[in-house]
């Protein structure tokens, strides 16, 4: 399990980015239920993986070429400092800051709003505890090395945007078929407090560990 936990973790985060409305199947049945077609929830569902995929490797790139010129722990330290600060940004001004895309949006305009969208939330940044370790356990001396680490770095994101694509399509499907959304008026779980609180969590948990 020590060996799979990582991966879990992985799978885990994409599970909650599709469970959040805000990444995007709240997005996808809204404009599927203005153009009337099914069709129009199901292909949006792409344009919506691939923003949020690129806002997660553009994190991860960043990281992988920070731990090249860094120890790993300042790495994490620097990472840990990053994920707190984003956390109280996020608390304070993230409600202030939300990406407006209309009905009318193209494909290639949903791709962009969800990679603004992972990025507002630092959707990437929760990956970093997690990659980091896997990358610097699978390198010789302990250290990154682009041979190494994106392969794990790549199966990681895949991983993670697969399970994300998995959910909201899961999401999205029954809301528009069965469910609709009247539901989200009677109530439903504030996700992008938990989100903040996780961040905020996990910066300070790198702190002192």
């Amino acid at each position: 399990m020590s060996d799979a936990a990582p991966w879990l973790a992985i799978a885990g985060l994409g599970l909650f980015h599709g469970l959040n409305p805000a990444m995007g199947w709240l997005f996808a049945v809204a404009l599927g239920l203005h153009r009337h077609s099914q069709r129009v929830v199901l292909i949006s569902l792409l344009p919506i993986a691939l923003g949020h995929a690129a806002a997660v490797a553009a994190v991860l790139a960043v990281a992988l070429m920070l731990g090249l010129v860094l120890d790993a722990t300042t790495l994490l330290r620097l990472a840990a400092v990053v994920l707190i600060g984003w956390a109280l940004w996020h608390l304070l001004r993230g409600h202030q800051q939300r990406v407006r895309v209309g009905m009318q949006a193209g494909l290639l305009g949903l791709a962009v709003w969800s990679f603004l969208m992972a990025s507002a939330h630092g959707a990437g940044l929760m990956l970093i505890p997690v990659v980091m370790p896997l990358c610097l356990a699978n390198s010789p001396g302990a250290e990154l090395a682009a041979t190494g680490s994106l392969p794990i770095a790549a199966a990681a994101l895949a991983l993670h945007t697969a399970v994300m694509l998995a959910t909201i399509g899961a999401i999205s499907f029954a809301v528009y078929r069965w469910i609709g959304l009247e539901f989200l008026r009677r109530g439903w779980i504030n996700l992008d407090i938990l989100w903040t609180a996780a961040l905020l969590a996990c910066g300070v948990a790198l702190l002192v560990i």
